[in-house]
């Protein structure tokens, strides 16, 4: 049977249920006239009455009623079943894919996941911790974490966290025999534990800037890592001095572990956005999400 004809059974169904043509055509939006071609169109195709029609009702006949019985349950699942789908995609559902830094993650993504995700568990959050400047969209992420001036300018960003600081420290068992640096310059006479960047390949430089004057300085050591947890167990363990997010290095100042130095030339920067090609169609669990993240300080 030609695939347009499942709206002619669709009618019938509708017509032999109600036992009214009228009542058929009010629910389906068609006039009365147009429902009874629809069936007499159907009924000349199979070669079988399927109604029967008098004055005051209509009732299946035998062949109508098998018809009902064959197939009206069927439409019954596909109506369930639309009706299942529809709750689904109102419900939000799915996977997301983030690329992020380590920091990133630990500091602004989990603790807003920790909370969101017992509420919606149907999201699904993959979270790929890289330093690398990630082309999300080839490799098949829905967003990316980095800092506000990392950002693409064709991307959307939303900020997800406040502006952040670095830090330079060492361990006291560090400083034991060796002065405290005053000025970035002095950099170059201590032993520092480097960050290579993925992307490019080389080694992070340490940015300062006072008073408005920036100050870049390319600085040497025994040890090199590609993420921040490394660094501050170096640098705790006496191996260096490591320039790290300042909120990583709060607890262990606090407690006599670590000593901050160079303090009035280390800037504040953009925090964390997260962001995503703008052609993007959001899934509503994306949005519910992005909006959790959102950050309101």
């Amino acid at each position: 049977m030609p695939r347009e004809n499942f709206n002619d059974l669709q009618a019938f169904v509708l017509v032999a249920r109600e036992g009214s043509f009228t009542r058929a055509a009010a629910q389906l939006g068609v006039s009365q006239s147009a429902l009874s071609h629809t069936i007499r169109g159907l009924e000349a195709r199979l070669g079988l009455r399927l109604l029967t029609r008098t004055t005051r009702s209509v009732s299946p006949t035998q062949a109508g009623e098998r018809l009902l019985q064959t197939i009206g349950p069927r439409f019954d699942d596909i109506e369930a079943e639309l009706a299942a789908l529809t709750e689904l995609r109102d419900k939000p559902a799915g996977t997301i894919r983030i690329t992020t830094a380590e920091h990133a993650a630990d500091t602004v993504l989990w603790p807003v996941l920790e909370r969101f995700l017992p509420n919606y568990p149907d999201i699904q959050v993959e979270i790929s911790v890289d330093y690398g400047l990630t082309d999300i969209a080839a490799e098949r992420f829905e967003a990316g974490v980095r800092l506000g001036d990392q950002v693409a300018k064709d991307m959307i960003a939303v900020r997800i966290g406040p502006d952040l600081r670095t830090a330079v420290v060492g361990a006291p068992s560090y400083f034991a025999n060796r002065p405290q640096p005053t000025t970035p310059h002095d950099l170059t006479a201590h032993t520092c534990i480097n960050l290579r960047l993925p992307t490019h390949g080389g080694l992070l430089v340490w940015e300062f800037e006072k008073d408005g004057q920036a100050l870049n300085v390319r600085v040497e050591g025994q040890l090199i890592f590609n993420s921040s947890t490394p660094r501050l167990r170096a640098a705790l363990a006496g191996f260096g001095l490591a320039l790290l997010p300042a909120d990583m290095t709060e607890p262990h100042v606090a407690a006599g572990r670590l000593v901050r130095v160079l303090d009035d030339w280390c800037p504040t920067f953009p925090g964390y956005h997260i962001y995503y090609p703008s052609r993007r169609q959001s899934s509503p669990a994306f949005a519910l999400l992005i909006d959790a993240l959102r950050y309101r300080g």
